[in-house]
Formats: structure tokens, sequence, C-alpha cells
């Protein structure tokens, strides 16, 4: 395969805002342990946050939890090959940009996977040059797309805007705030444990000395559950936090 790498190292001068307001995330689904590793690479030296899933199964579940800018889809993928997956993300109506990577270079293979709802066509053998090159250009086009409002209770969140609002009253909140108030929204009702707030708010393994996750967490939840407001952070005790609106009994 023909690979030109990446020079740049870190984030390269500034790391990439997602939706969560944090890095943006790219998803590869690759059987191809060596391909994959490459692309995780040097996408994560060009500043991206990236997971990986190897069989169109598992990519599938992570797709679908709305947590990433972009996925890169093989087509050719064990259980669930990546035609099958677009579709179901499409029928979900789910709008994550899909780049289609595959040895089927015809003509018509494209046409397919452009019709299943894909959002552009690599074709195997490629650059890395390339391939960033679609990266940005896709995910330049869904950072135009509109996001929609994410509500919990009396809790609104415009991700577009950026601006949080409880009630009549805004709520004025850091970068960090923001991506972790944005995450537990997109959750809600889920449980959330320190690992995986760690991994997407800011994407690095849980370090089980620190409290960082915490002390953001008490600091966020005294601004969201102000006096007089029904509570909405609730801590599950041994496991991690949850938002929701507490059942009236």
């Amino acid at each position: 395969m023909s690979v030109l790498r990446p020079t740049k190292k870190g984030c390269g001068g500034g790391c990439k805002k997602g939706i969560r307001g944090g890095m943006m995330r790219v998803l590869i689904v690759e059987d191809e342990k060596k391909l994959a590793g490459f692309i995780k690479k040097g996408l994560e030296e060009e500043g991206y946050a990236v997971d990986h899933a190897a069989d169109g199964t598992t990519g599938l579940g992570m797709a679908k939890e709305g947590a990433h800018d972009l996925v890169v889809l093989d087509i050719n993928l064990p259980g669930l090959n990546g035609l099958e997956v677009l579709s179901r993300l499409r029928r979900q109506r789910i709008a994550t940009p899909v780049l289609l990577l595959t040895v089927r270079a015809s003509v018509e293979d494209k046409v397919i996977g452009l019709d299943a709802g894909a959002d552009d066509y690599l074709a195997k053998p490629f650059s890395f040059h390339e391939l960033l090159a679609r990266v940005r250009a896709l995910l330049r086009r869904g950072a135009g797309a509109s996001a929609p409002i994410l509500e919990v209770g009396d809790l609104r969140l415009d991700p577009a805007r950026r601006t949080v609002y409880r009630g009549d009253q805004r709520i004025e909140l850091t970068a960090k705030e923001f991506a972790l108030l944005d995450y537990f929204m997109r959750s809600q009702g889920r449980v959330l444990t320190r690992a995986m707030i760690s991994e997407h708010v800011w994407d690095y393994q849980f370090d089980t000395e620190t409290n960082v996750i915490d002390v953001h967490i008490y600091r966020l939840r005294r601004k969201i559950d102000m006096p007089g407001c029904p509570k909405l952070f609730h801590t599950v005790r041994g496991v991690g936090y949850v938002l929701k609106v507490e059942e009236q009994g």
C-alpha cells in the first residue's frame, strides 16, 4: 500500500474540536490490524482522537452511540459487512459522515456504496495524505450541519451555539465542563463510569490515582443543580455518575 507518513506530532499546533467540544473523534472500522493501526496512528498525530473496531457488529454498536464525528468504514468485514453497517446506521437516522474503504474500485461498486448512504469512497491502496484530505473535507462538511438541542428536564444544551440553560437562566461553563455535560446529556439515564468519562472527554486511559474527574463533576453539578431546582446529577456509589430526571413518587 502506498502510504505517506504525516510529519506532525501530537495535536500539530491545536487539537481538532469535535461534537463534544473536545477533540474530533474518528471511528475506524477495519479488520486488517496493521492497516487500522497505521491509520489510527497517523490520525492521532494529526490531532484527532481515534477509536477502532475490528468487525462490523462492534463497529455498528460504537457508531450508534453518536460519539464520533466521522466513521472510516471498510466494506469487507467479518460479521456485518460495511454496506450493511452503513445501511443500518442510515435507517436509524444516524447522519455521522462515513468514508468507505475498499479494494472494490469499479464505478458500479462506488455507486452502490454512495447510494447506501456513504459520504465519500476511497479505494485501496491509497496514500495517507489523500485519506487525510478526505477526512478533513468530510469533517468540515459535517461541522456545518445543524446539531440538535439536547434536553434533560429543564436543562438545555445547544451544541451549535455552545450555550446551556437551566430553565430561563443561562449557565456559563468552561470548555471542559461543556464537553462533560454534552457527554452526560447524550447518555441521559445511563450510568457513566470514571473510565468511560475519561476516554470520551479527556481522551486518555483512566488513572485510578487521580480525582480530576470527580473534581470537574463536582464543579459542574454545582452549576447545574442550583438551589430550588430538581437534582439532575446523581452519584451511583462505587460505579460512577448519571444524569437523569428523578421520577416523582
